[in-house]
Order: structure tokens, then C-alpha cells, then sequence
């Protein structure tokens, strides 16, 4: 397994370094960068091939996303940064995980771990040509509006009007990018079924959110990720670490 660090304090390539030895005995770290523009020269180079790739965001001449802008990058990026407010850029450019200073040992393995089995997927994937033929349906579509009620009243809800779907006390609940809730009769795990998974994600047992709808995401100490809806709520929201990975392939579209 191929390793590429772009980090531009030295003793943080050398910890880096020394950690993943330490921890996969396969793995070869084939280059370092320290800069945006030694980094945009090492990928262009068409002899340089790496699959994982650390990359710090703060480097001595830009921030790492300017890279994304100007090479294709197809190996599997892990963000590092003492930072947690680039987390949101992190996943838009298809990151796997978004690592926190000083980094966990505990979390630089369950990270290349999980590096290592999307690669295995995705070569299982180029070998198997049916692969994913009936798991999108061409003519599937799915619900483009809820109608609930209030009363004697009916009201219509479009799709595209929803925030999220979130749980509170086993009742399940609209909440419209605008503010306002309603009271469905329908279970999130039915809802689920319902949606374009393109435009809404299950992000916990308890909401179910619009793309539109997320504000912010931010790691958590247990390794979990945060995420800030608009409009807000009272109680955080966490994804779960298993299923981070389905969270940042969809959040890139």
C-alpha cells in the first residue's frame, strides 16, 4: 500500500511517518510535499502513483483544497489539521476521514483500515461488470410531495420544501426549510424508502436530512461527526463512525 504525505511541519511528517510504519508493516511511504505547488508537481508527474494520500490544510503556500483545483486526484485523501472548520470542504472533495491534531493512534488505523477496504471495493467493483446494475432503477421515482393534516385541514408538502424528517417521542415530524413542522403518520424507516437517496440521507435512527438542510460538520472526540441542520435543533446529531464513509460519498454527490 502506497502512501503520500503532504504536510509542510516537518515534525509532523516524521510522526506521521513513524506512526503508519508502525502500525502496517505494508505500507511505503513514497513522498512527501510541503507546499501546494510541490504537491500539484508530484501528481502531475505520470511516474508517481500512491493510494492513500495524507494531506494537511494549512500548508506554507495555500490551503490543501487549492491542490483539488489544478490535478485529479484519484487516491483516497485523509484530511489532517488542528482545525475542525474545514471539515465541510474536506468531504466536498471526496475525502475518507477528516483527522484532528494531534492525531489519535486509535483513529490513524480505523482510518487506514477503512481506506483499505473502499480500494479492495472499488477493485471488486472494476472486476464485476453487473456490479450495481439494479441498485438504481432508470425508471424508479420517488415521492415528490406528503400530505398531511391539521384539523379538518390538508396541507401538501413538496419534497423540495423539506429540510429534514426527525423522530421525538416514537412521533415523526416535517420540518420545511422554512421553519415550519408537521406531524406524519408515516415511520422514518418508511419515509427512507420514499426519498431520492441522492437529495436526503438516513444520518441517524432519528433524522432523516435534505442535502439543502446541513449547515456544519465537525468531528466529535469519539470519532463520530457532528452535524449542524438549518433549520436548527435543540439536540446535537451524530453520525456514527460505520457509517461515516456512506455520509461522505453522498454529501459529494
Amino acid at each position: 500500500m502506497k502512501v503520500f504525505i503532504v504536510e509542510d511541519e516537518i515534525p509532523a511528517q516524521i510522526n506521521l511517518k513513524r506512526a503508519l510504519k508502525a502500525n502496517f508493516s505494508d505500507i511505503e511511504v513514497v513522498g512527501i510535499a510541503d507546499s501546494v505547488v510541490s504537491a500539484v508537481a508530484w501528481f502531475q508527474n505520470p511516474e508517481n502513483e500512491t493510494d492513500i494520500v495524507f494531506m494537511d490544510v494549512e500548508l506554507s503556500d495555500g490551503l490543501c483544497f487549492e491542490i483539488f483545483n489544478r490535478v485529479q486526484i484519484d487516491a483516497k485523501v485523509i484530511i489532517t489539521t488542528a482545525y475542525d472548520n474545514y471539515a465541510i470542504k474536506a468531504f466536498k472533495i471526496n475525502s475518507v476521514d477528516y483527522l484532528l491534531k494531534p492525531i489519535d493512534n486509535r483513529e490513524l488505523i480505523a482510518t487506514v483500515e477503512r481506506c483499505q477496504g473502499l480500494i479492495k471495493e472499488d477493485a471488486s467493483t472494476e472486476n464485476d461488470g453487473n456490479y450495481g446494475a439494479d441498485s438504481h432503477p432508470a425508471n424508479r421515482e420517488y415521492k415528490q410531495r406528503f400530505v398531511v393534516k391539521i384539523g379538518d385541514h390538508i396541507i401538501i408538502v413538496g419534497v423540495d420544501d423539506i429540510a429534514y424528517f426527525i423522530s421525538r417521542d416514537k412521533t415523526s415530524y416535517i420540518i420545511t426549510h422554512d421553519g415550519k413542522s408537521y406531524i406524519t403518520d408515516q415511520s422514518l424507516d418508511t419515509i427512507e424508502t420514499l426519498l431520492d437517496p441522492k437529495n436526503f440521507f438516513r444520518i441517524s435512527r432519528a433524522c432523516i436530512t435534505n442535502i439543502r438542510a446541513i449547515d456544519s460538520v465537525s468531528r466529535h472526540f469519539s470519532g463520530r461527526l457532528r452535524v449542524g441542520l438549518l433549520p436548527k435543533q435543540d439536540d446535537d446529531i451524530f453520525i456514527s463512525r460505520v457509517r461515516t464513509n456512506d455520509f461522505m460519498r453522498w454529501i459529494n454527490g
